[in-house]
């Protein structure tokens, strides 16, 4: 299991370390990453200004002043690249759960 952030590494690497996370976190630079399974999008002016307003600098986090995001979810490839599972919400807050997750490897190697 990984996870992927649009984060400079140097801050991939301190919030792992702050959440104390025991699988890596990798850095996917401008979205790449998420770019190729279609979950970018770019914040809308009134968004962004609310990100600024809370201290969010996605242009400093980040290293590109895009304002672009990947929506937050879960995506399962087995080892032959092929996506077996996708969950992604537009509402940052909805994520799946960790136990799912669990669930559907087991059914991929069951």
């Amino acid at each position: 299991m990984i996870a992927i952030s649009p984060m400079l590494q140097k801050y991939s690497r301190q919030f792992a370390a702050k959440l104390g996370l025991s699988f890596p976190l990798l850095s996917d630079p401008d979205n790449q990453v998420a770019e190729k399974f279609g979950l970018v999008y770019t914040l809308d002016p009134d968004l962004k200004e609310l990100y600024k307003k809370f201290g969010i600098d996605l242009e400093r986090f980040n290293g590109n002043t895009s304002w672009r995001l990947a929506l937050p979810g879960r995506v399962i490839v087995d080892r032959d690249g092929i996506i077996r599972d996708i969950d992604v919400h537009p509402d940052h807050t909805t994520r799946p759960e960790p136990e799912e997750t669990l669930e559907k490897l087991k059914e991929l190697v069951g």
